[in-house]
């Protein structure tokens, strides 16, 4: 388990150098905390900010977002945009319901309300993008603007 993030590539999630990020690294998140059920006083109804993790790839043709949702329905995820290029993804995982009578062992599934937001290049065609949900994975398409490539034109040397 690394204290630190690395720089050099096998961590793919890492965006501490990713301009485009919003996010930082939460050194929290490398140490195993107890579950909720280590404390009986904390109830399952108090649902904590969910960390969605969302994979972000660049073709030549767009930049393709891939979240995992499971067990939300498209319904409950809401994809916007905003004028200054901001791409937020939100919603909100809800929990079992509890019984009583019933004894949990442990809880490790998230439950709450997410939201995950990424500014995006200039060259996106904002007004074209794509979303789609598909085995608890919702994958946004934001295709790029097609660079026109410079017209090269040669010029006869006289003399």
């Amino acid at each position: 388990m690394a204290m630190i993030p690395t720089i050099f590539g096998n961590n793919r999630r890492c965006s501490l150098f990713d301009p485009f990020s919003l996010d930082l690294w939460d050194p929290s998140k490398e140490f195993d905390f107890p579950t909720v059920t280590s404390f009986p006083s904390l109830s399952r109804d108090n649902s904590a900010f969910v960390n969605t993790r969302v994979d972000w790839k660049e073709t030549p043709e767009a930049h393709v977002f891939k979240a995992d949702l499971p067990g939300v329905k498209k319904e409950e995820v809401k994809v916007e945009i905003e004028d200054d290029r901001v791409l937020q993804i939100s919603g909100e995982m809800h929990v079992e319901k509890e019984e009583r009578n019933d004894t949990w062992h442990r809880v490790e599934r998230s439950s709450g309300k997410f939201s995950r937001r990424f500014r995006l290049p200039e060259n996106v065609r904002m007004g074209d993008v794509k979303a789609s949900m598909e085995n608890g994975v919702l994958t946004i398409t934001v295709p790029k603007v097609e660079m026109k490539k410079p017209e090269i034109k040669f010029v006869e040397i006289s003399g």
